[in-house]
């Protein structure tokens, strides 16, 4: 036996019956409006229905709220993490755009409300901030185009690390101070220890050296290597 398609139509009852649980006259397909409920002289508030989520419902949400700010887009509560997924990133989407967010369990009518219509009002991280301010101002160029992918992006953190490749492969395994010295990278022990991108190998107490990798990495990251040591002689030079 096939399964049956879900249709928009679908969604109305249950979504009806709540409104009319709150003493709203309800009624479908008013205009250009999939729903649309009254109650006494209040503002109506319109629900645009979908069989999920689309850039096509937000834009019919927009459009209906140059008609009431009581505007809500309804779509099938699925089951599993990608629904809930869904949910909470279309959630956030909604609130920015100061909609209303239904979900209708279609197996037995149940409706949640996720949001309700409202101004968007953002709250700003200062620990975010400043964390992308202090990566900003670490960078050395402008060394990753925007739009690239996160894998292999030249971050500050990596420039540190190459600057301590850099001198491992200069003066062969040395103690982790001297490194840190030589680069100016005081965080180099740490760095090293860490080795998350397998260059560097413990030779001794307190000494690194390079990996095989970390050999093949001079050769692959030379230009990168150029532009740091021209920009620390710039500054002892300054």
């Amino acid at each position: 036996m096939s399964k049956k398609t879900l249709l928009e139509t679908d969604l109305y009852p249950p979504v009806k019956a709540l409104l009319e649980g709150q003493g709203y006259e309800v009624k479908g397909e008013v205009g250009a409006a999939d729903v649309v409920a009254t109650r006494g002289d209040e503002d109506p508030v319109i629900v645009e229905l979908k069989t999920g989520f689309s850039l096509s419902l937000f834009h019919q949400g927009i459009d209906r709220q140059t008609i009431t700010d009581a505007v809500y887009i309804a779509v099938p509560r699925g089951s599993g993490a990608a629904a809930w997924k869904a949910i909470k990133n279309n959630l956030k989407l909604c609130r920015r755009l100061g909609l209303g967010l239904l979900t209708v369990r279609i197996e037995d009518g149940l409706v949640e409300i996720h949001a309700d219509p409202a101004p968007y009002k953002p709250r700003k991280s200062k620990p975010k901030k400043a964390r992308l301010l202090r990566e900003f101002a670490k960078r050395v160029g402008d060394p990753t185009e925007g739009g690239s992918t996160r894998q292999g992006l030249m971050t500050a953190y990596r420039q540190d690390a190459l600057r301590c490749l850099n001198v491992l492969h200069r003066q062969g395994p040395t103690k982790a101070s001297e490194v840190a010295k030589a680069s100016a990278v005081k965080t180099a022990r740490q760095i090293m220890y860490d080795d998350h991108y397998g260059w560097f190998e413990r030779a001794d107490k307190g000494i690194y050296a390079l990996t095989p990798k970390g050999e093949a990495a001079v050769s692959e990251y030379a230009d990168t290597l150029g532009i740091l040591s021209d920009h620390e002689n710039a500054k002892t030079s300054a």
